[in-house]
């Protein structure tokens, strides 16, 4: 029987299982936890943006935008589980590790068997492929340099760019002019360079939680050889740069619409400033040692993570709604 409520704590959270309950789950509630689906959300947004932009500019297409969004996100997935194998594989989430504290690892909490995994990375990829392939077809261009830079990021993200600093710089790259700037390429058929700075805005912060995860786990990357971007910042200058992130997303929005490329409803942004003050109140300490008494306990041990993705949550939906009324004033 399909678990409708499990469903909806897989996309909004990582609810833990045991093996005995994972025998009992049906099929997709196994895929959404397999694939971690709470962070597909992410893509999600990335794809809305990308089809607004393209009804703002009047050539919105409903089946290619669909195709497109399905495509990214089947794609997002069978990244996941890819960068679960290939830390698995690599001994990297092994001995409680930092990825097992927060969530179902099927490889290493033995949930499933390494052919059952590939089943599901084959389902889930070739889902990706084949809408990737047929938008090729339809829309000529640069489609398939975008699909193949997209699968690129997909195949080698976990190994070896996370391995040397360019995790983080891969993630402003494909949240923002891959998969905004792509969508509205895909769905219009032509480049815009005011999308791809517009893209920057949103993909700030999914890159802000992937910067504060990574500080999180700083020690534990570091005995583990995996050389993030802020093991190789050192923690202090790692705080630093989150900062600098969360600033420029206000900083590149008010250029926007200074450079008149979009209007001021965009700067309905500014709203999430008390989100923002809190975040860098946080990153001016380390991380404590221990989870503080009132801290939740199923958030630790994200920290910087959890303050991000709670700020990205402030500010995206005032973001989009900024397009939203500038769309409608354009």
């Amino acid at each position: 029987m399909p678990d409708i409520k499990l469903w909806a704590a897989a996309l909004n959270g990582m609810p833990g299982v045991n093996a005995t309950q994972w025998e009992q789950l049906d099929p997709v509630s196994r895929w959404l936890l397999a694939c971690r689906a709470s962070v597909l959300f992410m893509t999600l947004t990335a794809a809305m943006l990308g089809g607004l932009l393209a009804w703002r500019d009047g050539q919105f297409n409903a089946l290619l935008w669909l195709a497109c969004t399905l495509g990214l996100m089947f794609a997002h997935a069978s990244n996941n589980l890819l960068n679960d194998y290939t830390d698995s594989r690599r001994g990297i989430d092994r001995n409680n590790y930092y990825r097992n504290q927060y969530g179902v690892h099927v490889l290493e909490d033995g949930l499933m068997s390494e052919p059952q995994f590939w089943r599901y990375f084959a389902f889930t990829a070739a889902i990706a492929l084949a809408l990737g392939l047929w938008l090729a077809s339809v829309r000529s261009g640069p489609t398939l340099a975008l699909m193949l830079a997209g699968a690129f990021f997909v195949l080698f993200y976990t190994w070896p760019l996370k391995y040397i600093g360019l995790g983080e710089p891969s993630v402003l790259l494909v949240w923002g002019p891959l998969m905004v700037g792509g969508t509205y390429f895909v769905v219009t058929g032509s480049w815009s360079n005011e999308v791809a700075w517009l893209s920057l805005v949103f993909a700030l912060g999914p890159t802000t939680v992937l910067f504060g995860k990574h500080t999180d786990k700083l020690a534990a990357d570091r005995d583990k050889s995996v050389h993030t971007l802020p093991v190789i910042l050192g923690e202090r200058r790692a705080r630093r740069a989150t900062l600098a992130l969360l600033l420029a997303q206000y900083g590149l929005t008010l250029g926007l619409v200074l450079a008149g490329a979009f209007s001021w409803p965009l700067l309905l942004v500014f709203a999430s400033l008390p989100s923002l003050y809190r975040n860098l109140q946080l990153l001016r300490s380390p991380k404590p040692e221990t989870r503080p008494q009132r801290y939740p306990a199923k958030l630790w041990p994200l920290w910087f993570s959890a303050a991000c993705f709670r700020h990205t949550r402030h500010f995206t939906p005032l973001f989009l709604l900024g397009v939203v009324l500038d769309t409608l004033l354009h």
